[in-house]
């Protein structure tokens, strides 16, 4: 009896967590694959609404040592195709380049808004990136109607949708990040040029190993954070 029952517990156990293999399978399917093969599901439940003016808004930059954050918002026309048109990070240089070429020539509106690394030491990263996106809303060529925001809320006068993973389930969202990647890119490709020896064109200010031993050897520009960690250790060893 006493066997059986142990039996019918480790059964139980299996079982258990068979069905949470399942369901991260699931979910690991849906996201990465189901949903992003609609990724005009918000434009389109909002086109239903006589909503056509919907701005997509992204940004990059957060973790990086050096550099602004940029933050960007892009209003597509109703019938814009872009095919494999997805999450910045997820697409090679060559096709971030081309996207964004093609991003300018068909959107209705967009706008830019960076915040560099003395602000983002003065009130954090957190509340530079509000400050960048809010920027690239109000600077857009084309006053949005309701704004699709890839994760972060924001407080302002015209209606929001914060979607987790949005630059993956957003097709404007999408076309925001590529367009706040590319143009954030370019920004560290110039300041590469000035200082090659911390890798900027290769490692876009991130602390890679290349990029921390320059700091070390070399010391720090004026574009690096000063809040950010392996920085401040720097500032507060060599003071």
């Amino acid at each position: 009896m006493t066997y059986n029952r142990l039996m019918y517990k480790r059964m139980m156990n299996i079982l258990f967590l068979f069905g949470i293999y399942l369901t991260f399978f699931y979910e690991y399917y849906r996201l990465k694959i189901g949903e992003k093969m609609d990724n005009y599901l918000y434009e389109r439940e909002l086109r239903e609404k006589k909503i056509t003016l919907i701005a997509g808004v992204d940004e990059v930059g957060r973790g990086p040592l050096v550099g602004p954050v940029v933050a960007a918002c892009v209003i597509l026309p109703e019938h814009f195709s872009l095919e494999g048109l997805t999450d910045s990070k997820k697409l090679s240089e060559k096709k971030r380049e081309y996207f964004f070429d093609e991003i300018k020539r068909q959107a209705l509106g967009i706008g830019i808004g960076i915040v560099d690394e003395r602000r983002i030491d003065e009130i954090n990263i957190y509340e530079a990136t509000k400050e960048a996106m809010k920027e690239a809303i109000s600077s857009c060529t084309v006053v949005p109607q309701h704004v699709l925001i890839d994760a972060m809320p924001l407080d302002i006068d015209i209606p929001t949708t914060s979607i987790i993973k949005g630059d993956l389930k957003s097709i404007t969202i999408s076309a925001a990040s590529v367009i706040a990647k590319v143009t954030r890119d370019r920004m560290l490709a110039e300041l590469d040029s000035r200082y090659p020896m911390y890798d900027f064109i290769h490692n876009k200010g991130y602390p890679t190993k290349k990029h921390l031993e320059a700091i070390s050897k070399y010391g720090i520009i004026e574009e690096h954070r000063k809040s950010y960690g392996p920085v401040k250790k720097y500032l507060e060893e060599t003071k």
